[in-house]
């Protein structure tokens, strides 16, 4: 990757939307830094609001961890944040309203970054050449482009470890529940069922464009955005229904329960993707992403069906959300809440039941926190491959949920060719692989 070559000039000032910075010019070695067991891992949020504020707050629950610096384009959230970190640490972080100054101190080791999905490339590799460690909010990237292009500055800046916050991977309930399927008792799998359906958000009536804010360095939330008129019905938690800046409950809750059926699959690409829904449940709401969606995805052998309702709740098997591997045998059925195991009926021997059945064993942990220590652990260690959810598995559900969204927007099946990462001859899918940057920004290629 040569985007920092092209990407930093030989000052500290913004010229054309981008941000020329220091670090580029310093010695490798001085960046890599071995953080040992005794070492405080200094920490800087960038985008602080919801999830990267929640997984730093986890982060500090491990010994030895400090928040030093937040980052965020609303004043109100720096205020709050702020407050926030000192009540927990006793100290007050350094603020910033651009990431890359934020990136510029070198007493900073590691980066939470917790803002919206069109902004998460940019920054992690930024923050890979800026020599930080990395815990990048899910999903890793708006495109499938973009993540092939995190992955690979990944490997380039292989001594900075990167976990990604799908942290259903560090349940412990998940992993005994993928230790119930990898032991073979549920025979042959046939199909994987993923699905949320999410009653209690996604609706938001329609509301005229304003002012921002005041206090809201708007032009940079909107950063590699297209630019519009400011609508508090894309800002903040809102914006993941909007094409712009994330993919809807595809790659939101979808990431989550993907990332749990291929984990147990143990498969990375589909061969094929064909998705159909809309906007069905409430057409009338401000959105642009699929309130109803149905998505099945081709393997060796087994498929995927991705489910997704937005403003109803009732999923599969009574719950919301969650991942079920439906073999010969019987089915496991994952959740947030715990997993069970439902038995199928052997029809020429009396029905009786195949296997056993497990009741719901309910989860009594929080995955996230397991998650967050995980990280810091790994880091300590220097152990990349002790990484729960590393960008390579973020990659993976990542760019299956992105599929899943462009066969719906060219509305056909769509194939995957693995050897060439493209759409064979299908134009207008290969076209909606890559993003189009705006406002001066161009993708770190």
């Amino acid at each position: 990757m040569k985007s920092r070559r092209k990407f930093i000039k030989n000052t500290g000032l913004i010229t054309g939307g981008i941000l020329s910075s220091s670090f580029a010019n310093q010695p490798f070695n001085s960046m890599n830094k071995i953080i040992g067991s005794n070492d405080r891992i200094k920490f800087g949020v960038i985008g602080c609001r919801g999830m990267g504020w929640s997984d730093m707050r986890s982060i500090l629950k491990n010994e030895g961890t400090d928040c030093i610096a937040l980052c965020d384009v609303d004043d109100s959230v720096l205020e709050k944040r702020s407050a926030d970190v000192k009540k927990i640490t006793g100290k007050k972080p350094k603020i910033y309203k651009d990431y890359r100054k934020l990136l510029d101190n070198k007493n900073i080791d590691a980066v939470v970054i917790g803002t919206p999905d069109h902004w998460h490339c940019l920054i992690l590799v930024h923050a890979l050449e800026a020599g930080k460690h990395v815990y990048c909010e899910k999903p890793i990237a708006n495109s499938i482009k973009e993540s092939m292009i995190m992955l690979d500055s990944a490997k380039k800046h292989s001594n900075y470890l990167i976990q990604v916050g799908q942290w259903q991977r560090s349940s412990p309930h998940y992993r005994d529940a993928l230790n119930y399927l990898w032991s073979g008792k549920l025979g042959q799998i046939r199909l994987v069922k993923v699905w949320a359906y999410q009653g209690w958000y996604g609706m938001y009536d329609p509301a005229p464009d304003s002012p921002a804010p005041d206090g809201v360095d708007y032009k940079n939330w909107l950063g590699p955005a297209p630019m519009r008129p400011f609508n508090k019905n894309r800002f903040h938690f809102n914006f993941r229904w909007y094409w712009d800046y994330a993919g809807g409950l595809m790659t939101d809750w979808g990431v989550h329960e993907i990332d749990i059926a291929l984990f147990g699959m143990k498969v990375k690409e589909p061969y094929s993707v064909v998705a159909s829904g809309g906007r069905f449940g409430y057409p009338n709401q401000d959105s642009e992403t699929p309130d109803t969606l149905q998505t099945l995805f081709q393997y060796d052998n087994w498929t995927m069906l991705w489910e997704n309702a937005v403003g109803i709740d009732g999923g599969n098997y009574g719950q919301d959300e969650g991942i079920a591997f439906v073999g010969n045998d019987g089915t496991v059925v994952i959740d947030r809440g715990g997993w069970k195991v439902v038995p199928e009926l052997d029809y020429q021997n009396k029905k009786v039941p195949k296997i056993d059945e497990v009741p719901y064993q309910k989860a009594t942990v929080s995955g996230l926190d397991f998650h967050t220590k995980n990280f810091i652990e790994a880091i300590r260690n220097n152990d990349p491959d002790s990484l729960n959810c590393g960008i390579q598995s973020g990659s993976i559900a990542c760019i299956n949920a992105h599929m899943g969204n462009i066969s719906y927007k060219v509305g056909r099946k769509i194939y995957w060719d693995k050897e060439n990462q493209t759409f064979g001859k299908d134009k207008e899918a290969n076209d909606l692989i890559s993003p189009d940057y705006h406002n001066g920004y161009s993708l770190p290629i």
